[in-house]
């Protein structure tokens, strides 16, 4: 490495630290009081300085150390900047539009998200004009499916994870093979209407002509991926939200996908290359680089999973460690070493990006259910907490069961919300609110007492939407008996997804660095976001959850799964 950089100032001469690595982070201490980012070029090296009052330390990034994260989530993408001390440089987002019909489709076109993606990393790069980087990763949402045809073109627009008219071909599927049970005994895991291997039977029976066509599948971030480099290729954590991959042995299952195409092949040959969830899968190409100002040699590592970037992004890569994310789905998972097997289909086996597994439950209905209740009564998100803070656990008798898309868990597709036990103490717009984000959070809390398998959460990292509210995280510790914490950075899909990028970038430079290190170096807790659960209140809230419950119980029999 070049010698850092002397520079004069008021205060004398002093070296500037310096950012190679996520293992080399020198600094040094000089009084300033400005923010400044700019470039110059010193001993024939380029280097972007970075200014910024804190702790009166300096810092000097050199042009391998900034990295790039994007996360392509359903509303919108949004990207992420940031250097090798875990400083952020940069954001941007860009949004995107939905396809919705009645018949439970939720479908976008994938050149949205490149355009989004695009618009997003323009942003991020403003905010720190000069910087050069060195890696990027890729988050996105989970089972969706991308169909190009021989001349790498999309057939037809993607259908999403929360596309729910592909259940009745998800239960055609399972039953092909036996039942859930059979399903399970064979491949490890039972496919719920969303996951992706629903979606190519039902374009098999209801676009049989977009089938043919077909040769070449991919999902949301293997899409980007493919746009960003030329490469088509998957990894071990989405991969395994498919159905159509085996997460005990790690390989694609062929026989799933021709009880779908009879046996031809034809969808097996379609199947990107499996690589390492840790792997490097390549630069840019030069038009790529070009149109998003980035250095044609940045490195693009092989992304994942919105669930497996978030893991990373909280800390989520040893045992022990819950993440909770409220967004506009609901998704609660914890790291394992050993595989974690349901042979009901409620906690998904999924595999982690980091060489482990991931069991996940997931809800289809969280923030976008109480911003509607919001919107309805006339309010601002910001009377959630309001009417948490004026209404007593469990609503007064109030009781809300929010699958206003159907549901996943418990797997109940063609479920409709519905309000309970009306009366004159409850009819209010605070009681409706408070309902309508009891029903959410009970959904997700059996969730993960699926997981836990009957033991107490201690720790749990809430990120998403639904953790600005300093009064849901109250609600959320009170009902679980958890510590609720929020890391310090939001976009935890992006944050995983940057340092999966600085993961591979020090591998490439034979800079080996394990994930638990830069968890530790890199994810900071929001200081006024911890919740600490209040015993006197335990009681009310498990009563306010056994009515849910019950409720849940009465409306759909087979709902309430143990």
């Amino acid at each position: 490495m070049p010698e850092a950089p002397r520079f004069v100032g008021a205060s004398g001469v002093f070296v500037v630290g310096i950012y190679d690595s996520p293992r080399e982070i020198l600094a040094c201490r000089c009084v300033i009081s400005i923010w400044s980012l700019t470039t110059l070029r010193v001993n024939g090296v380029h280097w972007a300085i970075s200014v910024r009052k804190q702790r009166g330390r300096v810092g000097i990034v050199n042009q391998q150390g900034v990295y790039l994260g994007i996360d392509c989530g359903t509303q919108g993408t949004k990207a992420l900047l940031l250097n090798a001390s875990g400083e952020v440089l940069g954001r941007g987002y860009g949004s995107h539009r939905l396809i919705e019909r009645p018949s439970g489709a939720r479908e976008q076109e994938p050149s949205w998200w490149v355009d989004a993606m695009c618009e997003a990393v323009r942003q991020a790069l403003e905010d720190a004009p000069g910087v050069q980087v060195a890696g990027l990763g890729v988050s996105g949402h989970q089972h969706g499916l991308v169909v190009l045809d021989e001349a790498m073109q999309v057939i037809r627009p993607a259908k999403l994870w929360n596309d729910t008219e592909t259940a009745p071909q998800n239960e055609e599927l399972l039953q092909r093979f036996g039942g859930k049970a059979a399903f399970f005994e064979r491949f490890g895991i039972v496919p719920l209407t969303g996951y992706t291997v629903s979606k190519l039977l039902w374009m098999q029976e209801k676009e049989p002509e977009n089938f043919s066509r077909i040769r070449h599948i991919l999902m949301p971030h293997e899409y980007l991926n493919y746009w960003l480099t030329g490469r088509l290729c998957s990894e071990s954590g989405d991969a395994s939200g498919t159905a159509y991959y085996d997460v005990r042995k790690r390989c694609w299952a062929r026989e799933v996908l021709d009880a779908v195409d009879g046996g031809t092949g034809q969808l097996f040959a379609a199947l990107p290359e499996l690589l390492d969830s840790t792997a490097c899968i390549g630069t840019l190409r030069p038009e790529v680089a070009q149109s998003l100002g980035l250095p044609g040699n940045t490195l693009v590592s092989s992304g994942g999973g919105d669930n497996m970037m978030g893991a990373i992004g909280t800390g989520n890569v040893r045992e022990g460690i819950v993440t909770l994310s409220l967004g506009t789905s609901c998704t609660v998972f914890s790291y394992s070493s050993t595989p974690v097997f349901d042979p009901t289909g409620n906690v998904a086996p999924f595999c982690s990006s980091t060489g482990g597994w991931l069991p996940l439950v997931c809800t289809m209905n969280a923030t976008n259910v109480v911003t509607g209740a919001t919107q309805l009564l006339g309010k601002g998100i910001a009377e959630v907490d309001a009417a948490l803070e004026r209404t007593p656990p469990g609503a007064d008798g109030l009781v809300f069961l929010p699958f206003l898309n159907g549901e996943r868990t418990p797997d109940l597709p063609e479920a409709r919300g519905s309000l309970y036990g009306i009366a004159p103490e409850n009819f209010t717009a605070a009681h409706l609110i408070r309902a309508t984000v009891e029903g959410v959070s009970y959904g997700i809390l059996n969730g993960l007492d699926l997981i836990l398998k009957g033991r107490p959460a201690e720790v749990i990292q809430l990120i998403g939407g639904g953790s600005r509210s300093h009064a849901w995280r109250q609600l959320l510790a009170d009902a679980s008996g958890a510590v609720i914490q929020v890391p310090e950075e939001e976009e935890a899909g992006c944050l995983g997804a940057a340092i999966q990028a600085m993961y591979v970038v020090a591998e490439q430079r034979n800079e080996p660095v394990s994930f638990e290190e830069l968890a530790e170096q890199l994810i900071k807790l929001r200081p006024k976001g911890t919740a600490q659960p209040r015993a006197e209140l335990r009681d009310a809230y498990d009563k306010a959850r056994a009515a849910y419950n019950e409720q849940l119980r009465r409306s759909y029999p087979n709902g309430l799964v143990r």
